[in-house]
């Protein structure tokens, strides 16, 4: 009918206020009878609709008591009811939502309820879960996965940004959204990084060339132009070429942005999709009634709108090409290098799906890794310590200007920013027609009970900073802490206390493809530059009352803020020292400065020399701090000669002792070892060189 949400929403009370309005009026006319007085009919329709309410709060209670009964009955607990106002939860949320820190609302909650609790609010008929509990997040995702479904509720809030989409699907149309994208997500396809690489390249050169003009830059825009045309390449075999536009010039030099930028479609099409989230969003704590607060106008449509104007060319264009594959046919090599959106048009060619899925896909190619990138280098401006680390082991596995490979890059461990900045903080689920029993945090715990029909919200945001499953230290932002003693202490034999990319039937299928593009853009993020820092003239700053606020919330530099995913409160903006690409570079330019070779040799060293001075000046500070000893400020830098060549011997070593095993494993034999000191080696040779007959060094040797 296209009518606006509130008189749809009216609409559909009609038939529950019918029944309600009969109701009423044959009570009034039976007390009118009894008690001998007229009330007028049209009375009937108003005493119905201030009776909705009433008859709301009341099922409610009835509710509220057959579960009790339930619950007992089969020896579980509910959750503690929040004692609030219906009000006062939803101005809480909606606040939280819109101005606060990431989930503080349901953190002062959880301190003073526990982990799991419930909402309950009558006049807009909603009860809600919220857990921050492991066993349950297990149980809600994988073990009582049936039991559960994304629920009518969050389709309806969330139908106007995502449509049938995997994000917004139950039932049969999520089983066929999974069964088309799960092929396209195979090793041999995330592995082949020349997609990665190629705007990796484009990115960091406009970093590089603003950075020149004495600008900071706009970190979280410039990575997510990197996902976003990295994610249209991948999925639909072209990019939207979003980096083309350029980026962002600071406000205090915002005239200098150019008409081709402000007019470029990929910034009107981020622009829409990130109100219409946070919009989705707002909807959230009004359950299925926020259509009261948009009714006369759904104000994401026309932000999907401007969306589906950036999408309808790239699915018209792979409808063209279905077309000529149909004319002139397909063989099986067309059909192995066939892009998901060309899979796709070959399933459907409904324009209504393929929009639907193509902005689900940008939402999971576009953002999640966008808010990885962005906290991973948040990180790093707080702990430069950790920056010199992570760029030894790039160093140490990839090399200072080598492509990152799959295999260099499994093998880097010291890269981790999920925990205390996973990119869905919050996710929710309902229960079905059915009630469910929730394994209790231990096995002698009694079950949590979940009514039917029951929103079930987890917050992993929490979940990840909790002291009892992460240790004391839980909110210091340590990465070691997956690779030493804490990770089986604490993550092992609980796997479900970490879950970033969702668990279970329904977990996301990209996230190896996330994990592959967010190391290979860091990898050579930290090849190119280092001292990374936050430009603070130009961000905005955290409200000054997060100081006195607990937890990671009285550290923050910047705003986290949340809608589908996280993200920081633009802008970010960020300065950072090109550092020297390669060795080579770094050989080229001391070969044009006309030292002696000494000097030059000395020089030549100093890439190999920067790592291990700014790792010695850490462990400096440190020992300055804890023990209280005073270092000398310059005895990093003769210590750094004196240990390059022990490090040195021990890499020759290392290297000596795998090809020893190799050898052995391969049943081959490895040449003898000259057991002549160096010094010798290199004395004869030199002699034999110059006063010698040919090759008679090779001879005392014993090589011939």
């Amino acid at each position: 009918m296209g009518l606006p949400p509130g008189p749809i929403y009216v609409l559909k009370l009609v038939p529950h206020l019918g029944l309600l309005v009969g109701g009423v009026v044959g009570v009034i006319t039976y007390t009118g009878q009894q008690l001998g007085f007229n009330v007028p009919a049209w009375a009937s329709v108003p005493i119905a609709v201030l009776a909705l309410p009433c008859f709301r709060l009341a099922y409610q209670q009835y509710l509220n008591f057959a579960d009790d009964r339930n619950a007992k009955r089969l020896g579980a607990v509910r959750p503690p009811v929040l004692k609030e106002s219906s009000r006062a939860i939803i101005g809480k949320l909606t606040e939280s939502i819109l101005n606060g820190y990431p989930a503080d609302v349901v953190l002062d909650w959880t301190e003073e309820y526990g982990p799991v609790y419930r909402s309950e609010v009558p006049l807009l008929g909603s009860r809600v879960i919220m857990t921050t509990e492991p066993q349950h997040v297990k149980g809600i995702l994988a073990t009582n996965f049936e039991s559960f479904e994304k629920g009518p509720v969050f389709r309806n809030q969330f139908d106007s940004l995502l449509g049938q989409g995997i994000f917004n699907a139950d039932g049969e149309m999520w089983k066929f959204h999974r069964a088309i994208t799960r092929p396209f997500f195979t090793r041999e396809r995330i592995s082949d990084f020349d997609i990665y690489d190629k705007n990796a390249e484009i990115s960091l050169k406009l970093a590089s060339s603003r950075l020149s003009e004495g600008y900071s830059i706009e970190f979280q825009d410039l990575v997510s132009r990197f996902t976003l045309d990295s994610a249209t390449e991948f999925l639909f075999g072209h990019t939207v070429d979003s980096l083309s536009a350029g980026i962002p010039y600071p406000p205090s030099a915002a005239s200098k942005n150019s008409a081709f930028f402000l007019e470029h479609p990929s910034n009107k099409f981020a622009e829409a999709f990130t109100k219409g989230q946070t919009q989705a969003n707002i909807r959230s704590p009004l359950g299925k009634d926020w259509p009261l607060v948009e009714f006369w106008g759904n104000k994401i449509a026309p932000l999907r709108k401007r969306m589906d104007e950036f999408i309808e060319p790239v699915m018209n264009e792979a409808l063209r090409r279905r077309e000529e594959r149909l004319k002139k046919g397909s063989d099986d090599k067309e059909e192995e290098e066939m892009t998901l959106l060309a899979h796709l048009v070959n399933q459907t060619q409904d324009p209504t799906i393929l929009k639907d899925e193509l902005v689900n896909l940008l939402v999971a190619g576009r953002d999640t890794t966008m808010c990885l990138l962005t906290f991973c280098v948040y990180m790093l401006t707080q702990h430069p310590e950790i920056e010199a680390r992570l760029r030894e082991e790039i160093f140490d596995k990839v090399g200072p200007s080598q492509r990152p490979t799959y295999e260099a890059m499994r093998d880097m461990r010291y890269v981790q920013v999920l925990r205390l900045y996973p990119p869905v903080p919050f996710d929710s689920r309902t229960s079905t027609n059915s009630p469910v029993l929730l394994a209790g945090k231990s096995p002698s715990d009694p079950p949590t009970y979940v009514s039917a029909n029951t929103g079930c919200l987890y917050t992993v945001f929490l979940m990840h900073r909790r002291e009892d499953l992460w240790g004391p230290d839980a909110l210091k932002f340590d990465p070691d802490r997956f690779l030493d003693h804490r990770l089986h202490k604490y993550l092992t034999p609980n796997p479900f206390i970490f879950c970033p990319f969702n668990a279970g039937p329904r977990i996301c299928l990209g996230q190896q493809f996330a994990y592959h593009e967010a190391t290979f853009y860091l990898v050579r993020l930290l090849q190119q530059f280092s001292n990374f820092r936050l430009d603070e003239k130009e961000n905005i700053k955290p409200p000054a009352s997060w100081k006195n606020a607990k937890g990671l919330k009285a550290q923050e530099k910047i705003v986290p803020s949340v809608h589908l995913t996280m993200f920081v409160k633009p802008p970010l903006r960020l300065r950072m020292t090109v550092a020297m690409k390669t060795y080579q570079s770094a050989h080229r330019t001391i070969s044009t400065m006309g030292l002696p070779p000494g000097p030059k040799y000395i020089l030549s060293l100093m890439p190999a020399l920067v790592p291990l001075v700014a790792v010695l000046l850490g462990a400096s500070n440190y020992i300055s701090h804890t023990r209280k000893l005073s270092l000398p400020s310059w005895l990093p830098f003769p210590l750094a000669l004196v240990l390059l060549p022990v490090i040195r011997i021990f890499h020759f070593h290392y290297l000596r002792l795998c090809d020893d095993r190799n050898a052995r494993r391969l049943g081959a034999d490895r040449l003898p070892a000259l057991k002549e000191p160096f010094w010798v080696i290199v004395s004869r040779m030199s002699e034999s060189l110059l006063n010698g007959y040919p090759g008679e060094f090779l001879q005392y040797f014993g090589i011939f």
